[in-house]
């Protein structure tokens, strides 16, 4: 299954489960997607459960947190990350507060998930990772899928949770398949997951940095370095207690984060490990991640932008080795 057909049979499932989940975003219903994740939808479960919108996120943003207090649970697509930023007041100044703002009087059980990152050559106002952002709110959940697993099962347990969930999908990722184990029919969005086992060095990432990654430490293995990949899966709140612990097992630590390196998710990892383990480094904290400049649209540019496997390699290397 592709990670694209995994998303839809997650929303397909859940607006069959219960009458009180439809979706609703730009050309999610005739047109099926920009990226094709809801193409057929409409057509079969109905418009009234797949809606197109007007152009204007701050509008239908505003709309499903309505809804989401009224007592359905919506699921808004947002076309890409750098289009949410239109929206910001709605999910950070209401979606996030509005529990808070009314001593729990009302939740506002809202599902947003939205594309994000680099790689298909959609230049600076398409191509941002901004889920770090979105991680420094209270009263948001962030999560990050990167397998077809996570993709098909997060959905469930992000609407039934009474807060707003954010779901990043990476636009690299879509189009990737795996085998879809029949035996799991859930999974959690509170832990990180260790994604490949290892004793010399942790590698911290999530979403579309996942596979790179993961590429990273099967070279490393041909130099004798066995690398711990953690997919952290949840942004926020960040499982810190699997990262720790794995960390007091290699003693050294890279951070790889496709969002910018200042004031990112990166560095608020580094901080809590300096904080909670500084006594079981052996070595200096790394973070591999974009370039700071607006992402390029010309292709090799654009790859030169990125956290790329060379450079993880590299960082890692230098760490055991002491370079």
């Amino acid at each position: 299954m592709t990670y694209r057909e995994a998303c839809k049979q997650a929303i397909r499932a859940a607006i069959i489960a219960d009458p009180r989940v439809f979706l609703m975003g730009e050309d999610v219903a005739r047109y099926g997607g920009c990226y094709a994740v809801t193409k057929g939808l409409a057509g079969e479960l109905g418009e009234e459960r797949i809606r197109d919108t007007p152009l204007s996120e701050v509008g239908f943003v505003g709309a499903g947190i309505g809804a989401a207090i009224a007592g359905m649970r919506p699921i808004i697509e947002i076309m890409t990350v750098n289009f949410s930023l239109l929206a910001l007041d709605q999910i950070v100044n209401n979606a996030a507060t509005i529990a808070h703002m009314s001593g729990g009087q009302f939740a506002v059980p809202l599902v947003i998930s939205m594309s994000t990152g680099a790689g298909r050559q959609l230049a600076a106002q398409h191509s941002h990772s901004l889920e770090g952002w979105y991680a420094h709110i209270p009263g948001l959940k962030v999560l990050a899928p990167a397998t077809v697993e996570d993709a098909r099962h997060m959905l469930q347990p992000a609407l039934d949770d009474p807060n707003p969930v954010l779901i990043f999908e990476h636009v690299m990722l879509y189009n990737r398949e795996d085998v879809l184990d029949p035996n799991v029919t859930e999974v959690d969005i509170v832990s990180a997951k260790i994604r490949r086992p290892g004793r010399d060095i942790t590698l911290v990432t999530y979403g579309g940095s996942l596979f790179k990654t993961l590429e990273a430490a099967t070279a490393l293995q041909q130099d004798g370095i066995e690398a711990e990949v953690i997919d952290l899966r949840v942004l926020r709140p960040l499982d810190m207690a699997t990262v720790i612990a794995s960390v007091a097992r290699t003693r050294r630590l890279v951070i790889v984060d496709e969002g910018w390196k200042s004031g990112s998710l990166s560095a608020e990892i580094a901080t809590r490990v300096v904080e909670e383990a500084f006594f079981e480094l052996d070595a200096p904290i790394r973070r591999v991640c974009a370039r700071e400049v607006p992402i390029p649209y010309a292709a090799h540019l654009e790859q030169a932008a990125l956290p790329q496997t060379a450079a993880i390699v590299a960082a890692a290397r230098g760490l055991v080795r002491g370079a």
